[in-house]
C-alpha cells in the first residue's frame, strides 16, 4: 500500500509524468544519423531501411520528438516479414480489388501518388487526407500499391497460434552485416502489375478475403482469439453483466483496485472477458468486416489484439473536426472562459461505437457513463 498521505490520484499522476519523460527521453536519442543508424540497430536487429538519411534530415529539420522509437511500426510490421514480397503483393491487390471489401486503393508511381477507382466517394477524403500527409516526401517513395481500410473498425484477427508462428518465421536468421542494402529492389512497378501482360483488361476475378460481421458479438469470433489459450478471455465465455468482474479489473488498477493505473493494459481483451458485453465495437459493430489472414490493410486505429497497419488519421489532415469559436459573446459558436461556463455535463454527438438492434446499447461505453453519472 502507498503513502496513506498522498491521494492514489497523485500518485498514478507522477508515475505518469515519470514514464513520459523516461519514454521522450529513450525516443529522440540520437543526436547524428550516425546514432540514429547504430541505435535502429541495436534496437531492431536490422539495418535502416533505403532513405534513411532522408528520413532523418526530415525529421531533425521539424525538430520532430521522435528519432529512435519505432516499436508501433515494428509490431505492426513485424509479421510480413514472415511472408515473400510477392504473396505480400498478391494479398494487397486480393484486398483492394473489389469495393465490396471497403478497402481503397492507394498506387505510388515515379514518386506520385493517386487514388485508385471504386473508392467511394464518401470515403474518399481519407485517401486525400493520406496524400496530404505524403506530398513533402512522396517523391522519396518506391513504387507500390498500399490498402486502406475505409471503415473505423478493424480488419485482422489473427489465432494466437498462427500469430506466434508468424512472429517465429520472422526473426532474422542471417547475421546483421549479410543483410545491408541501400537502394529499393529495381523496376518495382512490373510486381504490382495484376492484369495479364498480353491482355491488359483481362484482370484477374474479385476476390472477398473478409466475412460481413456487422451488428454481431465478435469478441470470442474475433476479438479474443490473439490470447493466449490460458487467458480467462478463451477460458470464459459467459459473464453476469449484472455484477462487476473485479478479476476483469484488477491487472490494470491500482492497488486500491479503485483507480486505472495501466490504460496500454486496459485495453487487452485477454484479461477481460466482460468486455464482450462492454463496448459496442465487441457488442454490435456497425461496419465490421473481417479475416483472420495476414492481409496488409492499414488502418486508422485498432483494438488490442488485432494485426492491421496503423497510420496517422487523416482527419488530422483535413479538418473535419475544426475547433474554431468566436470572440463574440452573442455568436452561436462563443466559448466562454472555462471559470464562466455553467456546472452542467452532457452527452453532445454521434454514438458511433455501434449499431443497437436488440438492447445491445445498454453494454456501450458511452451510454453506460451517461447513466453512471446520472446515477451516482
Amino acid at each position: 500500500m502507498g503513502d496513506p498521505r498522498i491521494h492514489p490520484i497523485d500518485s498514478l499522476i507522477n508515475a505518469a509524468s515519470l514514464q513520459h519523460d523516461a519514454w521522450l527521453k529513450q525516443a529522440s536519442a540520437s543526436k547524428t544519423l550516425g546514432d540514429a543508424v547504430t541505435e535502429y540497430k541495436k534496437r531492431y536487429k536490422r539495418y535502416p531501411p533505403p532513405g534513411f538519411d532522408d528520413w532523418y534530415r526530415y525529421a531533425t529539420e521539424r525538430s520532430s520528438l521522435v528519432i529512435d522509437d519505432f516499436d508501433n511500426l515494428m509490431d505492426d510490421l513485424r509479421p510480413f516479414w514472415a511472408i515473400p514480397p510477392a504473396e505480400i503483393r498478391k494479398r494487397t491487390r486480393d484486398a483492394f480489388v473489389d469495393p465490396w471489401n471497403e478497402v481503397a486503393q492507394l498506387t505510388i508511381r515515379s514518386g506520385k501518388a493517386e487514388i485508385g477507382p471504386d473508392v467511394k466517394p464518401t470515403h474518399r477524403w481519407m485517401l486525400d487526407g493520406v496524400i496530404a500527409m505524403m506530398k513533402n516526401y512522396v517523391e522519396k517513395i518506391p513504387d507500390m500499391d498500399l490498402g486502406f481500410n475505409i471503415n473505423d473498425e478493424p480488419r485482422i484477427a489473427i489465432s494466437y497460434t498462427d500469430f506466434q508462428h508468424l512472429l517465429k518465421e520472422s526473426a532474422p536468421t542471417e547475421p546483421l552485416k549479410a543483410m545491408v542494402v541501400n537502394e529499393f529492389s529495381k523496376d518495382r512497378s512490373a510486381g504490382w502489375t495484376y492484369s495479364d501482360p498480353g491482355d491488359p483488361n483481362n484482370l484477374p476475378p474479385s476476390i472477398k478475403p473478409f466475412e460481413d460481421r456487422s451488428f454481431t458479438n465478435t469478441y470470442h469470433t474475433y476479438g479474443s482469439i490473439a490470447c493466449p489459450p490460458t487467458s480467462s478471455a478463451r477460458r470464459s465465455h459467459a459473464w453476469d453483466t449484472r455484477t462487476l468482474c473485479t478479476t476483469c479489473l484488477a491487472p490494470h488498477s491500482d492497488p486500491s483496485g479503485l483507480f486505472l493505473a495501466n490504460w496500454t493494459l486496459s485495453a487487452s481483451p485477454c484479461h477481460q472477458p466482460d468486455l464482450a458485453h462492454l463496448h459496442g465495437f465487441y457488442l454490435s459493430p456497425a461496419a465490421f468486416k473481417p479475416s483472420k489472414v495476414l492481409y496488409p490493410v492499414f488502418s486508422q486505429s485498432k483494438a488490442d489484439g488485432y494485426a492491421d497497419i496503423r497510420y496517422p488519421s487523416p482527419w488530422n489532415y483535413m479538418d473535419k473536426a475544426v475547433y474554431a469559436p468566436s470572440d463574440n459573446a452573442s455568436d452561436p459558436t462563443y466559448d466562454p472562459p472555462f471559470a464562466e461556463k455553467k456546472k452542467t455535463l452532457f452527452w453532445r454527438g454521434a454514438t458511433s461505437e455501434g449499431l443497437s438492434r436488440y438492447g445491445e446499447w445498454r453494454g456501450m461505453a458511452r451510454q453506460r457513463f451517461v447513466h453512471l453519472a446520472n446515477n451516482a
